[in-house]
């Protein structure tokens, strides 16, 4: 009898296990049905307000925007850089900027563009850019300049020399960071010279060699209604896979933590993110980036900059477009935002792939990189990375026998273990 009971309790036991599984199974599916749903939703309808607004109509997307600059007259100084981008300048940027001038209003804009040391015919196709703005009646400068990387690397100074640094290979060579940083400073060169005219602007716009539209532009220049310090697109070049790694921190200044959606440790970021909302973070470049003119026009001016090349010695290395965010004054009292729904390529494959006829995410890659996220957040430990680098700044920062003492780094978020020097046909890790 006592073996009967025990056998029927075991059995009950099991029984109640089986169920107990069932229901957290049955749990487990309807949340990450309800979870993938939602997140679908919201793509389709942001991606809906976002086509509404390219056909011209809706509120609150690109006709919005439009009509928020056509009442205000706002001002934008456009300025970009390029190397080797014959192919891109010929299929889709040059049109791309010419129909976004039209449209701002060829009294409101001024381009200035950078060209320096390309191979192909880059020049070629920035002349041709230059005639037709010149018919537009833009005002703008197009610099074309024939000094090669080749050339540049070429001057070694024989004594110490900013931006120059003796690397672990045994040669002095050129930091790819500032001499980068000093191309975007050089393209803001009109943009002081106006001022000191008493001609102002209300937003810089920087474009990368990019595939984008004027909608584009203006869904971004209207993120938050204009009010940030600096807005950013997403961008692509093998998607589904994000390009600018390098500049783009999360709202706790952390790097990705995967090249796909969602991107993000910080859940703040990731939150706003699957709602299509702006997303906070603390850097971001990605293709496209409009920022409010003032702190360019300040005194001193907000200008690019690499890390100093004390720093750069200890195997440190940050982005200029991150340091831009880490030293302008708006930053913290307006916020860095990444708009989601405005996505651009740097090729027209790419440009395609993240605009879908009805949204650029399945419900399998949104199940598959939700959990994916989630596995890498819990299995990895971000804070022993970025120990790493925070130890050697802090190492540089208290300073050495013969060294500089309490030289401080505000842009300590932007830093990875990396050297990068500038070479013939790019640059290289050293």
């Amino acid at each position: 009898m006592v073996l009967y009971w025990r056998a029927r309790s075991s059995v009950s036991r099991r029984q109640l296990r089986r169920r107990l599984l069932a229901i957290f199974l049955f749990i487990f599916i309807v949340w990450n049905a309800v979870e993938v749903y939602a997140i679908r939703y919201r793509l389709i309808q942001a991606d809906t307000l976002t086509t509404t607004a390219h056909d011209g109509g809706g509120d609150g997307g690109a006709a919005a925007a439009l009509a928020k600059k056509k009442r205000e007259g706002e001002s934008v100084f456009i300025a970009s850089t390029h190397w080797n981008n014959e192919r891109i300048l010929r299929s889709h940027w040059n049109a791309a900027v010419l129909e976004l001038v039209t449209v701002l209003g060829p009294e409101n804009v001024f381009v200035s563009v950078l060209e320096g040391g390309s191979w192909d015919d880059s020049k070629g196709a920035l002349r041709e850019l230059d005639a037709k703005l010149a018919d537009l009646g833009v005002q703008r400068s197009i610099v074309l300049e024939d000094e090669t990387h080749q050339d540049h690397i070429e001057q070694v100074p024989v004594e110490q020399r900013e931006g120059w640094i003796d690397t672990p290979r045994g040669k002095r060579e050129l930091r790819r960071i500032p001499y980068l940083a000093g191309l975007r400073n050089r393209s803001l060169k009109p943009l002081e010279e106006l001022a000191e005219k008493g001609v102002g602007f209300d937003r810089v716009l920087f474009l990368n060699d990019v595939v984008f539209t004027t909608n584009d532009v203006l869904n971004l220049i209207n993120t938050k209604d204009g009010d940030y310090s600096a807005a950013c697109a997403l961008d692509f070049s093998s998607p589904p896979l994000y390009y600018d790694t390098f500049a783009l921190r999360d709202s706790g200044g952390h790097e990705h933590i995967m090249q796909s959606w969602p991107y993000f440790r910080s859940s703040r970021s990731r939150n706003a993110l699957k709602a299509m909302l702006p997303v906070p973070v603390t850097s971001c470049w990605n293709g496209i980036v409009s920022m409010p003119a003032s702190p360019f026009l300040a005194k001193p001016p907000l200008r690019f900059r690499g890390v100093s090349d004390s720093l750069a010695l200890s195997h440190l290395e940050g982005s200029e477009c991150c340091l831009i965010h880490a030293d302008s004054p708006l930053s913290k009292q307006k916020g860095i935002y990444l708009n989601p729904n405005v996505r651009v390529g740097y090729n027209e494959p790419a440009y395609t792939h993240v605009h879908p006829a009805r949204n650029w995410l399945s419900s399998r890659e949104i199940l598959w990189s939700l959990w994916e996220n989630r596995l890498r957040r819990w299995t990895t430990t971000q804070p022993i990375k970025e120990w790493a680098i925070w130890w050697k700044l802090r190492k540089w920062e208290r300073g050495g026998v013969g060294e500089e003492k309490g030289r401080k780094e505000p842009g300590g978020f932007c830093l990875v273990n990396e050297m990068q020097v500038l070479v013939a046909n790019g640059w290289a890790h050293v």
